[in-house]
């Protein structure tokens, strides 16, 4: 299913084989969590901008509209009509984010709703449930996501948790693929490494989790309150116990930046609601550094967003235009946004994959951050 194409250091460049088709990696995944990016951004546009997989939540789409209605529609595929790759992910992050909702035991989470208050219960086998349901191509373990600076003693009793939940994922997982009404028998599973920023917790997680021979692995609970030096550390720390031969993905990560270093690492798949929540505010990636085009310094710009852009706002739109429909609270211009900013982070993973393919990975990294870096001092 992975194929590892070639190696720069610790950096991967691969291919992993679904069935709903070829992944090449490194890869951002577009987040659209309850199944749409959110800035009106449609599937035809997803297809424009060349995002290879759409990331959906687990845990809300549960609730809204339900993984069962879903279900009865065909699966997540033909009701948002995307028939390229989706993961899902566990629900797993909103044990940690909704954190005043909900208490954790050995079973499961038990969760009070946050959009209307009833109460939920989701374990591993839960999870696995309605992800089958919702038919993704890659369906995310369940874990808990531990605070990044959490008591040691709470986080190793975390990891042991998480590690028994992933078992009982990979089984309930096996189960449903062999039913004979399940929509894909071809869902994949990734597993979770988790620690918090305990290096020697996040190896001996590694090492436990790689022996499950699982179809990818991700190291979760990074960028949630950690500086980036100790997120590159624990990744220097953890990957090299990771399955080369697998695709690794960090959970949630992040800046243009945070990329470069983590493929640098050896992380093929990488998401974050950044591109799609600072374009909803105006502000943009650029090869030069982010812009904000709230500043008044752009009401006249007749320039695009970016000079050689190829992205649907820049073949056609002024920052200046584009300023005036973000003032005026138009849903054009947070749409304009959001459509720049996903082209810039999938233009730069296949940049990426192409210095990868020449070898040339090292230089490439070097040039786009100073590149970032000198244009920040300039606007």
């Amino acid at each position: 299913m992975y194929r590892l194409l070639k190696q720069e250091g610790r950096a991967k460049r691969g291919e992993f084989t679904t069935v709903h088709g070829v992944i090449q990696t490194p890869v951002f995944m577009n987040v659209g969590t309850v199944a749409a990016i959110k800035g009106a951004v449609s599937t035809e546009d997803l297809e424009q901008i060349h995002t290879q997989v759409e990331l959906s939540n687990t845990y809300h789409l549960h609730v809204r509209p339900g993984d069962k209605i879903i279900r009865e529609l065909g699966g997540l595929h033909k009701f948002m009509s995307w028939d390229k790759p989706i993961l899902t992910d566990s629900g797993g992050f909103q044990v940690f984010s909704l954190s005043s909702l909900r208490k954790i035991k050995e079973e499961g989470v038990y969760f009070n709703s946050h959009i209307d208050g009833r109460k939920i219960f989701m374990g591993p086998e839960e999870s696995m449930q309605i992800q089958s349901n919702l038919a993704s191509t890659i369906a995310m373990a369940f874990d808990e996501c531990a605070p990044s600076l959490a008591d040691r003693a709470y986080v190793k009793a975390s990891v042991e948790r998480t590690i028994r939940w992933l078992v009982r994922c990979k089984n309930e997982m096996k189960r449903l693929n062999a039913l004979p009404d399940t929509i894909n028998q071809n869902q994949l599973l990734f597993g979770i490494n988790q620690g918090a920023v305990y290096a020697d917790l996040r190896i001996e997680h590694a090492k436990q989790i790689a022996e499950l021979d699982l179809d990818g692995y991700a190291v979760g609970g990074l960028a949630v309150g950690e500086t980036h030096e100790e997120m590159y550390y624990i990744l220097e720390e953890t990957v090299p116990y990771l399955p080369v031969d697998k695709p690794t993905y960090l959970m949630g990560v992040g800046t243009p930046a945070n990329i470069l270093e983590g493929v640098e690492r050896g992380i093929d798949f990488f998401d974050c609601v950044y591109p799609s929540r600072n374009g909803r505010h105006g502000h943009l990636y650029t090869n030069r550094g982010k812009i904000n085009l709230f500043n008044a310094q752009y009401e006249l710009d007749q320039r695009p967003i970016e000079e050689g852009c190829n992205c649907p706002a820049c073949r056609r739109y002024t920052r200046a235009y584009i300023r005036h429909l973000l003032k005026a609270k138009e849903m054009l211009g947070m749409r304009l946004c959001v459509l720049h900013n996903l082209y810039f982070y999938n233009t730069m993973m296949e940049e990426i994959r192409d210095a990868l393919d020449k070898g040339e990975f090292a230089a490439y990294k070097k040039q786009k951050l100073a590149g970032m870096e000198e244009g920040m001092k300039k606007i």
